[in-house]
């Protein structure tokens, strides 16, 4: 991570004015107790246990939802709602001691039985959990006293410990949970206040807060939704908004030069930008073609058009935070006339013409942009197609599989995962890889799972079920008297509990 701080010069107040402040009366200054921070998108609802877009974990998660266990600001995984917890020699059987006097923001106790009622709604048939497939291991949940949870499964399950920090597995109360999509009620150090759709989300500290060591130093907080670059510049600079933790326009970093009151943040992410092909639909089914596509694009140039050289090219789904990182950028480098070659090949001389689905999002339509020009090289037409995210792209490519090809940053960490799933928006099948995956599961070894990695992220590099293109990293403008915001996001949030205003 690299910080970069720029100063203006100083002010320079008259002598009228100074012998006035002079003689004024000293005034102790009161720290501010709130904070408004901004982001791009807007959340399509507040309840990460039901759907998937970042958004709603970056506006909750750890602020208004907590875990049994959590992901801290290093990516290493800490006890949360449960302090400690035992696993069996075989990996089958975890025993959680949970934290005794934690309530809800509606008084409603947290124990075994509400921790029960979380896993199996998270588990259930009827479930439509995003990862709900991470607690399919799991066979039975036991409550032999409040204070224990114990789960049993059908086979070990090495991510487990890792999975439960995630938004998805947030504990959710009993009595809150059917309405926690739009007035959500966690454990966390805020309660929700209200949302003002299409502008703003307010919260304020939790005074009942079961960590008292822990609690907000922050009495509000809020986040306004503001998905217009330039305006997110403007609003910051006209002091509209104290941060922009994840700022969606690279190329006005510099414009912040000379301005006493911000500084930039330059850190890591887990966002890994791809073009994903359905698999299943013609000529993305031919692996010759996918291969092609890949060597059409020259990695570094998109960086540097798409997000003004922020960025680090990726050969596959993964990025260098990650155990295992082989760097792949090398198996199908830039080289057009060779992808040329590879088209002929597979009987399409001519060429041939498709859509891309891309976000709104700055990041997408620059992008897109940039490979149409590169795929006119060898003579292929992109056409580009705007698809609102969230509702419209899930909707259309993430549920209903309805695309040619896509654009969107992966922001889970370790999500490689995705390229097993079935069903999935790129329609992708490999029982080879698929087995590679299954194998990670069976050890909590970190080297054995590592190499594991690494032969998982190979077999997707030879393959291209996704255009392979750059991890984006975390730009951030903000406040530089604003304390405790994670510089580096090893899961995409905004945790506050630690934020505070420097005096």
């Amino acid at each position: 991570m690299r910080i970069r701080k720029f100063f203006g010069a100083a002010a320079v107040f008259g002598s009228v004015l100074f012998a006035t402040l002079s003689a004024a009366p000293a005034v102790e200054a009161t720290p501010k107790t709130s904070v408004t921070l901004g982001m791009s998108i807007e959340p399509a609802g507040l309840d990460p246990t039901i759907a998937a877009p970042v958004a709603i974990g970056q506006v909750t998660w750890q602020n208004i939802f907590e875990g049994l266990t959590t992901i801290d600001r290093n990516g290493a995984v800490q006890p949360q709602l449960a302090e400690s917890w035992e696993i069996s020699e075989d990996g089958r059987t975890y025993t959680f001691k949970l934290r005794p006097g934690v309530t809800f923001h509606d008084g409603e106790v947290f124990d075994s039985s509400v921790a029960k009622f979380a896993i199996d709604r998270a588990r259930g048939e009827d479930s439509v959990n995003p990862q709900k497939r991470y607690f399919q291991t799991i066979e039975s949940v036991e409550t032999p006293d409040p204070q224990t949870l114990v789960l049993k499964l059908r086979e070990p399950t090495g991510s487990l410990l890792y999975w439960l920090a995630w938004p998805s597995s947030s504990m959710v109360g009993t009595k809150s949970a059917d309405n926690n999509k739009t007035t959500p009620v966690g454990t966390g150090p805020f309660t929700f206040v209200n949302w003002s759709k299409g502008e703003k989300v307010e919260l304020a500290r939790n005074t009942n807060y079961w960590n008292k060591g822990e609690a907000a130093k922050l009495e509000t907080a809020v986040f306004r939704f503001i998905s217009e670059p330039q305006a997110q510049a403007a609003a910051l600079k006209a002091g509209d908004i104290d941060g922009f933790p994840e700022f969606a326009a690279p190329e006005l970093m510099e414009s912040f030069e000379g301005d006493d009151r911000h500084v930039t943040v330059i850190g890591d992410t887990e966002m890994k930008v791809v073009a994903g092909m359905n698999n299943a639909r013609k000529p993305f089914d031919d692996a010759r073609v996918r291969e092609a596509l890949m060597m059409a694009l020259d990695r570094n140039m998109i960086v540097e058009g798409a997000w003004s050289g922020y960025g680090t090219p990726i050969g596959s789904h993964y990025t260098s935070n990650d155990p295992g990182y082989v760097d792949l950028t090398g198996v199908y480098p830039y080289n057009p006339e060779k992808a040329k070659a590879l088209l002929e090949e597979a009987g399409y001389g001519n060429g041939f013409t498709f859509i891309i689905k891309a976000p709104q999002m700055a990041y997408a339509q620059r992008t897109a942009q940039i490979m149409q020009a590169m795929f006119a090289q060898i003579g292929v037409t992109m056409n580009i197609e705007t698809t609102e995210f969230p509702a419209k792209w899930v909707s259309d490519v993430f549920k209903a599989s309805d695309y040619d090809m896509t654009i969107v940053a992966h922001a889970e960490p370790m999500d490689i995962d995705i390229y097993a799933r079935d069903p999935y928006y790129f329609n992708y099948k490999n029982p080879s890889f698929n087995e590679v995956l299954g194998k990670v599961q069976q050890t909590t070894d970190p080297d054995e799972q590592a190499a594991l990695y690494a032969e998982a992220q190979k077999i997707l590099a030879q393959d291209v079920p996704a255009l392979y293109l750059f991890v984006m990293p975390k730009l951030g403008v903000w406040d530089k008297k604003l304390r405790g915001l994670w510089e580096n996001e090893p899961i995409p949030s905004n945790v506050l509990r630690e934020v505070y205003w420097e005096e």
